[in-house]
């Protein structure tokens, strides 16, 4: 195979009115919400059918059931391990170029004739709007099976330096035993490159995605099997998370975790792996992108109109759900009577409804469940004296799970939305001093145990510099003069620390070391045969 080039990132398509895009996927969405599928699991390559049934269903129009799955249980998942390790030997073996090439196959597909499929079904499925499922579905995708192609060519170019008679190399194994993915709702990308990644690197995986992601995550499966990936190499078992965790977890030969959800879950996910530290073959390698509480750090300097412009933008596009979105902002008094006007008077623009209405901005959330939790935070800024609506604060669930971007002007920099991760289109706001800066700042870092996004605006470049370096831990992820979301594969590489997660930084190679174990070897061309050192005369 020729060496890869650095690829470039897949374009964005726009979906303007009377593009050609436009009409197809409006004929896709109706194709598909007039079908209901049935979703197997997929185990070497196999359909396995329990019987135990769950309903996928619009989360804009939840009667509407597009598809039921069979949910897996602990045979299932015994039985999926067991595929993975049967496909780990042959798949391995496999030239490096000859797995990448199907992945970079599979690019090529996504890009083409499976476009529709993959966006129809994360917008149906997930509730995400024409263009939030381009840029995730298709393009962020696309981009990772490209660049994680190309990253692992340029790791193999890393080779030790040879000496006199001497020659060394590394040898860049896969891990020894099967990867667990275990995968979010919210990004269709994310959870196709937690098992990608790994497999393209001669790993095995067993995939548990998100029961409120299954219609994506099916035509993923659809997608890779149509690329080549042969059968075992990622195996896909819908299952309760605890009941996955206290099947699968403690196998001795899982070598990995590869996860993106909840700060909890992950934490419960470390302490099972450490109460079975002794069982494994090898200690698994734990990557988790866990929870965030988003910032926007507004200096005086900044510019009102950019500063609005991100707030609407990082706030409720994807109704929030972004564990990266902004969430809370802080906001100097010089500048609020500005940015309010703009804020509120951009946020009656906003359209809100079923996402095959091209013109809504926002839609639902994903289930009844984040319904009711992101409910019971409006209800309790209503009840509060420390907390006031100043946009939005409905939620009606009759016909789908609608929830009114909303704003909420956080007397307090502590309230209870300023530091808890509430995952849904709710921005708070804390207007400080001007001459309060510093103590705002310090509030910034340290009220809330997240470090995954956050953002500055200023003019000012000494400030820039000053408020860059003060928040220099705060976030995996930094932006200067831009919204806390959207990092692109390639440009951007993802992730933060703290109660963040691992930091592994997706999309870029530091995640994909994470899933080799490196070989160290050293020829010598003519060995001594005398034991004997010249410093011993």
């Amino acid at each position: 195979m020729l060496e890869l080039e650095r690829p470039v990132n897949e374009p964005v398509l726009s979906y303007a009115k009377n593009s050609r895009e436009r009409e197809s996927i409006l004929r896709e969405l109706d194709r598909m919400a007039a079908e209901k599928i049935e979703i197997p699991c997929i185990i070497g390559g196999k359909e396995i059918r329990t019987g135990n049934l769950r309903k996928v269903v619009m989360p804009h129009q939840h009667k509407h059931v597009l598809a039921e799955f069979h949910l897996a249980g602990p045979k299932e998942m015994e039985m999926a391990a067991s595929a993975a390790l049967k496909a780990k030997a042959t798949w391995e073996k496999l030239a490096d170029t000859e797995r990448a090439a199907i992945f970079l196959k599979a690019a090529d597909l996504l890009a083409g004739p499976f476009r529709d499929r993959l966006n129809a079904a994360t917008m149906l499925g997930q509730s995400k709007n024409v263009f939030q499922a381009e840029i995730d579905a298709a393009c962020e995708f696309i981009d990772f099976l490209r660049f994680n192609a190309f990253f692992y060519q340029e790791i193999q170019k890393n080779q030790p330096i040879a000496s006199a008679g001497v020659s060394n190399s590394v040898e860049y194994r896969p891990l020894e035993g099967f990867i667990a993915s275990i995968t979010p709702f919210n990004f269709t990308a994310i959870a196709g490159n937690l098992g990608c990644a790994p497999a393209m690197l001669g790993n095995t995986v067993v995939w548990k995605p998100s029961d409120t992601q299954m219609l994506s995550a099916y035509y993923t499966m659809l997608l890779l099997k149509e690329a080549g990936v042969p059968d075992g190499v990622i195996n896909l078992v819908p299952a309760d998370g605890p009941l996955f965790g206290q099947t699968v977890l403690p196998m001795k030969d899982l070598a990995g975790i590869h996860f993106t959800g909840s700060t909890a879950t992950f934490q419960t996910l470390w302490k099972t792996v450490g109460e079975n530290i002794s069982r494994y073959r090898t200690y698994p390698r734990l990557v988790g992108e866990t929870g965030g509480k988003g910032f926007v750090f507004a200096h005086p300097s900044a510019n009102c109109d950019a500063l609005s412009t991100a707030l609407v933008r990082g706030a409720f596009e994807f109704q929030g759900q972004k564990c990266s979105a902004a969430s809370r902002a802080f906001i100097p008094q010089s500048l609020w009577k500005k940015v309010q006007e703009k804020l509120l008077s951009d946020l009656a623009t906003l359209k809100m409804g079923d996402v095959r209405d091209l013109g809504c901005f926002v839609n639902a959330v994903i289930d009844e469940k984040a319904f009711k939790r992101i409910s019971g935070y409006l209800d309790h800024a209503k009840n509060s004296q420390e907390a006031e609506i100043i946009a939005g604060g409905k939620a009606q669930g009759e016909v789908g799970y609608f929830v009114e971007p909303t704003v909420i002007l956080a007397q307090q920099p502590t309230y209870k939305s300023m530091v808890e991760e509430i995952f849904g289109p709710v921005l708070s706001i804390h207007v400080y001093p001007d001459q309060k800066l510093e103590e705002t700042l310090r509030l910034c870092d340290e009220s809330t145990p997240y470090s995954l996004t956050g953002a500055v605006f200023a003019q000012d470049r000494y400030a820039v510099h000053e408020i860059t370096t003060r928040l220099r831990n705060t976030a995996g992820n930094f932006y200067i003069n831009d919204k806390p979301t959207g990092a692109v594969v390639g440009q951007q590489p993802f992730g933060g620390a703290r109660a963040s997660g691992t930091n592994d930084k997706a999309g870029s190679s530091l995640n994909l070391y994470r899933w080799l174990s490196p070989r160290t070897l050293k020829e010598t061309r003519v060995p001594p045969t005398d034991y004997r050192y010249p410093f011993l005369g």
